[in-house]
């Protein structure tokens, strides 16, 4: 029998294989506590975003939760909305991230014209301190946007401080966004009338509408709500998604816009868009709005009133008539054509627009829309210029999204200046833009916005000249802390 000091192939005395791999658990164990460790901290991480991020996130209330059926339904509001947040409300166009618009990286000028931006002539006056500025509503320079609202014109005009209200949101929370325009200096609301998906939220008579199945009914007592907004003096706008229509291209092919091998073009969202040039589509969109003044509507509100911009756009077949003109052209021909057709029906007409065409003359030639001629035929012209929508130094402002009154008041200011080119006396739109109030959750440098950072943007506008404003938010939930008690 050997000794146990002796040394024996098979057989380790000394157990040292045993000390191996003690050494082995112990190192596997701190991989395993290491893996856990950063698993636990991914979900961290996106707990908290599900909790404070993006416009499409549902902010739980009590009121909310009263109603049965409502988170589903709230869902499917959600799922509706996916293009608006870059301008994303178009009016995004909207927030979701997913619209494929020019905010984007790869679309080189979108925010980050600083050149062109810079070129223009701007206020740099610093602002430090904003909240509760202004109370009296006077503009920083002394001097008020020369807009003038015509004696002469028979239309009831309001100067709107308005919200963003979907069509599930006004028969599910509707006695809280009552109270928020009780309560405060919210005195009007946007309605979709025909949503993102080009589907009517309240049955018309349109047959049209009808054969396509777009009609929804969601807004069952249309009649009922018209009522109530005027006895609360509510005023109340229509918005009319114009030319992102999946409803209609889907089913009437020969309105949609088409690749260049006869298919229907889609967006990098798979949806499908209505031609521009295709003046029946006109036609279809004034019927609608046409029935919306008939129901009590006071102003007509087109959004997505441009061109997709998405991917495979250079490949696409707009027909002839787009030889001869271009998109600007187009775009500024219906939105003539709209408004000598509304106007006479006593109703407002206005146009969401993006932000970037105040000074991107690229951005402009993309989506079709041009600031200054637009101005010329709307009552209304309303930039969406959510402070999360802008690159970072744009203007001149490092990170526009945790500086919401700086980058505000120097885009309108580059407005006024812009709308200078109309002649003193000539018909310009007055000025009402789109403010944030959301978090942007999905860009780099942001903060969560809340009151404070909604009244900045409030004031800013003030600060420039302007006097109305909308506010925007995908799920109709709004930072009434930065509002103004009525």
């Amino acid at each position: 029998m050997r000794k146990k000091n002796e040394i024996n192939m098979y057989i380790d005395y000394k157990k040292t294989y045993r000390k191996r791999r003690r050494g082995y658990n112990t190192f596997l164990g701190v991989i395993i506590v290491f893996i856990l460790a950063v698993i636990a901290g991914l979900g961290t991480y996106y707990a908290i975003r599900i909790k404070t991020g993006g416009e499409y996130s549902l902010r739980k209330n009590s009121s909310y939760e009263a109603n049965n059926g409502y988170a589903k339904k709230i869902s499917e509001l959600e799922a509706d909305n996916t293009d608006d947040y870059y301008l994303v409300k178009d009016n995004a166009d909207s927030v979701n991230g997913k619209d494929e618009n020019i905010n984007e990286k790869n679309h080189v000028d979108q925010m980050n014209n600083k050149d062109e931006a810079s070129d223009i002539k701007q206020d740099n006056k610093q602002a430090d301190n904003t909240e509760g500025k202004n109370k009296d509503n006077k503009p920083e320079n002394g001097k008020e946007s020369n807009e003038v609202y015509r004696e002469d014109d028979p239309r009831k005009s309001v100067k709107v401080k308005g919200i963003y209200v979907t069509s599930l949101a006004i028969m599910y929370k509707r006695d809280q966004l009552i109270e928020i325009a009780d309560s405060t200096e919210i005195n009007a609301m946007v309605i979709d009338v025909k949503d993102d998906n080009g589907r009517i939220t309240f049955n018309m008579e349109n047959t049209m509408a009808h054969d396509i199945g777009a009609t929804t009914n969601t807004i069952h007592d249309i009649a009922d709500l018209m009522k109530l907004f005027e006895e609360k003096n509510i005023y109340p706008i229509a918005r009319i998604v114009a030319f992102k229509d999946p409803y209609l291209a889907e089913n009437k092919p020969e309105y949609a816009i088409k690749n260049k091998d006869g298919t229907i073009y889609r967006d990098n969202n798979g949806e499908s868009w209505v031609n521009p040039y295709n003046k029946e589509v006109w036609d279809y969109l004034i019927e609608i709005s046409t029935k919306a003044a008939e129901v009590g509507f006071k102003e007509i509100q087109f959004d997505y009133i441009r061109f997709s911009t998405g991917k495979g756009m250079s490949d696409v077949d707009f027909g002839p008539l787009a030889e001869e003109k271009t998109k600007e052209e187009i775009i500024l021909e219906f939105t003539k054509y709209a408004y000598e057709k509304l106007k006479p029906l006593g109703v407002f007409v206005s146009a969401d627009v993006y932000g970037t065409i105040i000074s991107s003359t690229i951005d402009a030639s993309l989506v079709g829309q041009n600031y200054v001629e637009m101005a010329r035929y709307l009552d209304y012209i309303c930039p969406m210029i959510y402070p999360s929508h802008f690159a970072e130094g744009n203007y001149g402002v490092e990170y526009p999204d945790l500086e919401p009154y700086q980058i505000i008041r120097k885009v309108l200011m580059v407005s006024r200046e812009k709308l200078e080119q109309i002649p003193e006396g000539e018909h310009k739109a007055i000025v009402r833009p789109w403010l944030q109030d959301f978090t942007a959750s999905w860009i780099r440098n942001y903060q969560v916005y809340t009151g404070k950072q909604v009244r900045e943007q409030i004031e800013a506008v003030y600060a420039s000249g302007y006097r109305e404003w909308l506010l925007w938010n995908a799920a109709s939930n709004y930072s009434v802390d930065g509002l103004y008690d009525r």
